[in-house]
C-alpha cells in the first residue's frame, strides 16, 4: 500500500538585501580592476532585476557557509518538530568530504536521524525532494525535510580569477580578459536556500499532494555543457581537478562554474522539456489542463518564449496567466531556485483547493530534467 505524501510547510532564505545591476558588480568584484564587457548584454537578456550573495559588502569576503545557509532555510520552516530524514541537494557544498547532509545536520543540532545528500547541479534540490518523498511514502519515515541551496558567490568573485589573468598576461595571450563561459554565469548565478516539509497528512490552511516526481538524463546523447572542478580537453572530455596540477588550479580557473553556452542554447529545450515531457504525456495521460500553475525554473528570461513554443508545438500550451517565476527578484539560485519559487507561490494565497501544479527543473550540467505533480488540498 502506497501513502499520501504532502508537502506542508515551505521556506526560503536569501542572505542580505537584495544587489541591483548596478551594484552587482560592486559586490562580486571586478576582474583585475576592470568592468566586464559581457556584463550588460548578459543582465539585458537574462532579465533578473535584482539578487542575493552572502558577501560581507564591506570585506569582500563570504559572511556564510552554504551549511549555513541551508540550515537557516530550515529553521525558517518554523517549529516543525521532530523528523525522520532529511535530504539536501546543492551544486557547491562548502567541501570534497563529508557531504553537505552532514554539515546540515550539525548546523540544526537535531538528533540523530537519516542524513542524505544528493549531488547534481539544477537539478540536486530536486532529486533530494524526491528521496524525501519516497522515503515518507514507503513508511520509512514519518516526517522529511528536502532543500536545495547555492553559494555561487564562493567561485564567482572577481578575486577568484585574479590569477588566471595574471597568468594570461604573462603568456602575452591575445585576448588578457577571462573567457566569455566564465564571465558569462558571473552574472547568471546567485546565493540562497529553500526548504520543505514532507508528511503523511496534510495541515492547514495549504497542503500539497504530492503525486509524482519524474527525472530523466540525456547524458546518454550529449556531453557536457556546465561543469566546474574540471577544465574540457582536445577530445571534448572533461579532466577533473584531480588530474590536473595543482599550480593550473588556479592559472585556468579550474573550479570556476563553465557553461558551454552554444551547446546549452541548442539543445536545452528539445532534451530537458520536449522529449521528456512528452514521455510524461504518453505514460501518465497529463494534458495541459491538468495544469493549474506551471513552475518552471528558468535560468534566464531569454528561454521564455523557446520553453513556450515548445509547449505550443506538443499540443501543450499553457497560458501565461498560469506560470509563475520569481527569477526577476530573486535570481536564479540553481537547485535552491524551485524551492525559493515554490514557497513565494505558496505564501501568495493564490493556490486554491484542488488546484494542480507542475515544476519543471531542467539541468544543462549533461542535460538532465525533472518534473514534479502536485495537487492543492
Amino acid at each position: 500500500m502506497t501513502i499520501d505524501v504532502f508537502l506542508t510547510r515551505t521556506a526560503a532564505f536569501l542572505p542580505f538585501s537584495p544587489v541591483s545591476n548596478e551594484e552587482i558588480e560592486d559586490v562580486l568584484g571586478r576582474i583585475g580592476g576592470k568592468a566586464s564587457r559581457a556584463r550588460r548584454l548578459i543582465l539585458r537578456s537574462n532579465g533578473i532585476q535584482s539578487r542575493h550573495y552572502a558577501i560581507d559588502r564591506a570585506t569582500g569576503q563570504l559572511a556564510m557557509s552554504n551549511a549555513q545557509l541551508t540550515a537557516s532555510a530550515i529553521r525558517a520552516l518554523g517549529d516543525i518538530g521532530p523528523v525522520d530524514c532529511l535530504v539536501t541537494g546543492t551544486s557547491l557544498p562548502d567541501q570534497l568530504m563529508p557531504n553537505h547532509a552532514v554539515m546540515v545536520h550539525g548546523e540544526l543540532g537535531w538528533p540523530r536521524l537519516e542524513v542524505v545528500a544528493c549531488a547534481g547541479v539544477c537539478l540536486a534540490g530536486t532529486t533530494a525532494l524526491k528521496h524525501a518523498w519516497l522515503s515518507v511514502r514507503s513508511g520509512d519515515a514519518q516526517r522529511a525535510v528536502a532543500t536545495g541551496s547555492e553559494l555561487a558567490s564562493a567561485v564567482m568573485r572577481g578575486s577568484r580569477f585574479e590569477a588566471e589573468l595574471e597568468h594570461r598576461l604573462e603568456a602575452l595571450e591575445e585576448r588578457s580578459e577571462i573567457a566569455f563561459e566564465k564571465d558569462f554565469l558571473r552574472w547568471m548565478l546567485s546565493d540562497g536556500a529553500g526548504a520543505v516539509l514532507l508528511e503523511r497528512e496534510p495541515r492547514g490552511p495549504l497542503s500539497l499532494r504530492v503525486e509524482w516526481i519524474d527525472l530523466s538524463s540525456a547524458a546518454h546523447e550529449l556531453p557536457v555543457c556546465m561543469y566546474a572542478g574540471a577544465d574540457k580537453n582536445a577530445e571534448g572530455g572533461l579532466d577533473g581537478w584531480a588530474r590536473t596540477a595543482p599550480e593550473d588550479w588556479q592559472r585556468a580557473s579550474t573550479f570556476a562554474v563553465k557553461q558551454d553556452v552554444r551547446l546549452l542554447n541548442e539543445n536545452i529545450v528539445r532534451a530537458t522539456l520536449g522529449e521528456p515531457l512528452a514521455a510524461i504525456v504518453e505514460k501518465r495521460g497529463l494534458k495541459a489542463s491538468d495544469v493549474d500553475w506551471f513552475l518552471p525554473h528558468l535560468s534566464s528570461n531569454y528561454f521564455v518564449e523557446p520553453v513556450s513554443r515548445c509547449l505550443e508545438s506538443m499540443g501543450f500550451a499553457i497560458p501565461r496567466e498560469r506560470w509563475f517565476s520569481n527569477l526577476a527578484s530573486k535570481g536564479n539560485t540553481g537547485s535552491a531556485s524551485p524551492y525559493i519559487m515554490l514557497d513565494e507561490l505558496f505564501r501568495s494565497g493564490r493556490i486554491e483547493p484542488g488546484h494542480k501544479l507542475l515544476m519543471f527543473v531542467p539541468e544543462s550540467g549533461r542535460f538532465s530534467s525533472g518534473f514534479i505533480y502536485m495537487e492543492a488540498v
